[in-house]
């Protein structure tokens, strides 16, 4: 896999092998060759991904985490599997963007009183999914995207976040 990760905020120290098995999880999960894929992961403040939320989603408050899928694979069929992502003409499968955020993260984790490192994992997961096709906003696509994801974080030993 081809990781390339841009720190913005010095306070995200570690994230490199964290995010690294995390994506590597829901590859192995979900399929793509990890050997071909291509991500990027911008790792920064609540600043930076308030500009970020507000220029691609109109919505200018910070957020945990963005994505950016480089191709549309959604399902057309509601609670469907998204299509697989395939390589271009190099070979390559360049799955898109990731944005997180340190100071929504730190909150998050210590409001569920979780660790930083499982909940951050979980976001990038999350992400991931999101570059992979999967999407939260109908029902049926949000169930089957948080099963994917407690299915990922249980063969990873981290608790299921849903279950509160």
């Amino acid at each position: 896999m081809n990781l390339e990760i841009t720190i913005e905020d010095a306070r995200w120290q570690g994230l490199e092998p964290l995010a690294t098995r995390a994506i590597q999880a829901v590859l192995d999960h979900c399929g793509p060759d990890a050997d071909l894929c291509e991500i990027s992961l911008l790792a920064c403040d609540d600043a930076r991904i308030a500009e970020l939320n507000a220029e691609f989603r109109e919505k200018p408050s910070p957020t945990n985490v963005l994505s950016w899928p480089a191709e549309d694979l959604a399902a057309e069929t509601p609670g469907q599997a998204p299509a697989q992502p395939t390589p271009d003409f190099t070979g390559e499968i360049a799955l898109g963007d990731i944005a997180i955020s340190y100071e929504t993260c730190e909150r998050e984790a210590s409001e569920a009183d979780k660790s930083m490192d499982d909940h951050v994992t979980h976001l990038v997961i999350h992400g991931v999914l999101h570059l992979l096709g999967y999407d939260h906003i109908r029902d049926t696509d949000a169930t089957l995207m948080e099963g994917v994801e407690v299915e990922i974080l249980g063969k990873m030993g981290i608790d299921d976040p849903y279950n509160t």
